[in-house]
């Protein structure tokens, strides 16, 4: 079981890391082309304002998946260093279980609702579906219920999973 873990959470940090760094570069290429096209062409290109938007969505909800594949997000340490080691570890089942139960429930099934709703209503300047750009709440949905099973195996059986932010 850690071979397949391990193999899993190496292979999501992977992907997910080029996919932000990809759609970063994209964003960057952009916004200067807009700047260009801005300021020395004097015709602002008007596309890519939407499509830096669209972007950076994306990019938000890839870099959750990465930060709880890596369990590198914010969070307050206060109360968890306070506690001994078992107090530790069942405040990060609780805590790894409510992040799975929002995952599961409003991130992946609330965000297929909303996409699937959005099919008929299309962008005003790209004139692309809605959805494509709300689908990225359950496609972030499912990486990070991968993740929280990881890290809630990680917490129950004291097993760290290699795998997280050495690419």
């Amino acid at each position: 079981m850690r071979e397949f873990l391990t193999s899993v959470k190496k292979w999501m940090t992977f992907l997910l890391s080029r996919i932000a760094t990809i759609l970063l570069s994209v964003m960057t290429f952009l916004v200067l082309y807009q700047v260009f096209t801005r300021y020395v062409l004097n015709s602002p290109a008007a596309f890519t304002e939407e499509l830096v938007r669209y972007s950076l969505i994306w990019t938000g909800f890839i870099g959750a998946a990465y930060a709880f594949s890596t369990r590198e997000h914010m969070s307050l340490v206060l109360l968890q260093e306070s506690l001994k080691p078992e107090g530790r570890r069942i405040l990060m089942i609780c805590i790894d279980t409510l992040i799975l139960i929002f995952a599961i429930f409003i991130i992946t099934i609330g965000g297929f609702k909303l996409a699937m709703s959005a099919q008929k209503v299309y962008s005003a300047l790209l004139g692309i579906p809605r959805s494509l750009v709300y689908a990225m709440a359950p496609v972030s949905g499912i990486f990070i219920i991968i993740a929280q099973l990881i890290n809630l195996y990680e917490d129950v059986t004291g097993i760290k999973i290699e795998g997280g932010n050495e690419s």
